[in-house]
């Protein structure tokens, strides 16, 4: 998903396993209290609270984004607010299991930053913000769908809906044309066959199956929806991932990694591929728009082989391809979730609305230049959108159409531990490592059924 490898976000994978999610977030019954090994290991940090708050997001893959904030956004609203806002950011892999520690101990970031739909596994320990969401949106525009499945629980917004990294198919246009492709393939068989053919000059594409937030998630799911797999039925409570269409996509996978791909690709997290396409190491891989951001800020740093600047040769497509049953994305929703256990929810809150007020709100999105997307519609309107180089522009209505998980059913508690334990791109990781797509199904069904069925 991203860009610019920042070596501090390059976070290893954290799995939570099935015991944590159980203790934490009570999805079932017997919940308990207690944790020990890795949360012991990751107890987060106790602030002092009266007119302080602390706030915990990302290490942004765009750099100037964190540095407005820190530098200018924190202190403008500690002085608006009179209040100390203290602003953390971590790796970007960390944050889960940053949260599960401090739902365990009781303590820590006022605010934490929720990717996807962690508003529904973290529901017990959110404070409702339907007071500031409901404001915001009825200011903004409104909300884009995606978020009323995210954030929305029961009728409650327990995230304040905060942005959305788009993502696309960053590619070298030069390097697809060498081998007949004025622009990027429009299919899933063309897509195999321009790689394969790059892959033998030494350039293949460059994709994750890892275990990380980003670019794994917002591959697979995407293959498995656009061949016409499903997680779920359209009740959440039956699984449904063993069919023809899951299938399907296993096989294309396997033969798409097999002919077309870096196959280092599978110990990435969400940086490497960002590093491999700035070094002319691959031809494509599929991010936000941090690749080109990034190239073009650093221009005189980041060269094509020719000794030219690089982000003249990087053109975006969209993902994921033709010619299956559909095209259904999966793009980065995120919010902002006040814990129970701060002492300054009312604080809390007031920040949120800072954050939110279009002037301050705006500074921030015009660093991002179509990286990061708004969380309400009236944004598609910026000014921002017109100055902006065109391979960033496609970003402008990413929000729009975008799937979340759990699909067919809804988002739930359930969807979130599925995709936190990486069990849809185990699937195809294990498919691409020799083992048979019907097993590599089968596997999945199994592991599904005990989250969704057990």
């Amino acid at each position: 998903m991203t860009t610019e490898k920042r070596e501090d976000g390059a976070a290893n994978s954290r799995q939570v396993d099935r015991r944590t999610f159980i203790k934490t977030t009570g999805v079932a019954v017997g919940a308990a209290a207690g944790i020990e090994g890795i949360l012991a290991a990751r107890r987060a940090p106790a602030f002092a609270q009266g007119t302080k708050l602390h706030i915990v997001r990302w290490n942004d893959f765009i750099p100037e984004a964190d540095a407005w904030l820190k530098k200018e956004g924190m202190p403008e609203a500690s002085k608006a607010l009179g209040a100390e806002v203290t602003l953390e950011t971590i790796g970007y892999n960390d944050l889960q299991p940053r949260i599960t520690a401090a739902v365990q101990s009781g303590a820590g970031a006022d605010i934490f930053m929720l990717y996807y739909n962690w508003a529904h596994l973290y529901a017990n320990s959110l404070v409702d913000v339907s007071d500031v969401a409901n404001a915001v949106a009825k200011d903004q525009g409104g909300f884009y769908d995606v978020f009323n499945a995210a954030a929305n629980v029961k009728g409650k917004w327990l995230g304040m809906p905060h942005s959305i990294v788009g993502n696309a198919i960053a590619y070298r246009k030069s390097w697809f044309k060498e081998i007949g492709f004025n622009e990027f393939p429009k299919t899933w068989d063309e897509l195999r066959k321009a790689t394969a053919e790059l892959k033998k000059k030494g350039k293949p594409y460059g994709q994750t199956l890892g275990h990380t937030f980003g670019d794994a998630p917002t591959w697979a799911y995407p293959l498995l929806w656009s061949f016409g797999g499903a997680e779920t039925d359209k009740t959440g409570k039956k699984v449904a991932i063993n069919s023809k269409g899951a299938l399907d996509s296993v096989k294309y996978m396997t033969a798409l990694w097999k002919e077309g791909c870096d196959e280092g690709g599978l110990a990435w997290d969400d940086s490497n591929n960002n590093r491999a396409f700035h070094a002319n190491e691959i031809c494509a891989t599929l991010n936000g728009a941090s690749i080109y951001i990034v190239a073009k800020r650093q221009q005189d740093k980041l060269k094509d082989e020719k000794g030219e600047p690089l982000w003249r040769d990087i053109d975006h497509a969209l993902f994921p391809l033709k010619g299956a049953v559909g095209q259904y994305p999966l793009y980065f929703s995120n919010a902002h979730g006040i814990m129970k256990y701060s002492k300054n929810p009312k604080l809390a809150k007031d920040l949120l609305r800072w954050m939110h007020k279009k002037e301050n709100y705006e500074k921030w999105f015009q660093i991002c230049e179509g990286y990061s997307v708004a969380a309400t519609k009236e944004w598609e309107k910026n000014p921002m959108w017109g100055k902006i180089d065109k391979p960033l522009q496609m970003f402008r209505t990413a929000a729009r159409d975008t799937r979340i998980f759990g699909y067919a059913g809804p988002a739930s508690a359930n969807s979130t531990e599925a995709y936190s334990k990486y069990i849809i791109v185990d699937m195809y990781a294990k498919a691409v490592q020799g083992m048979k797509a019907e097993d590599a199904v089968k596997w999945a069904e199994g592991e599904l059924k005990k989250i969704y069925e057990g």
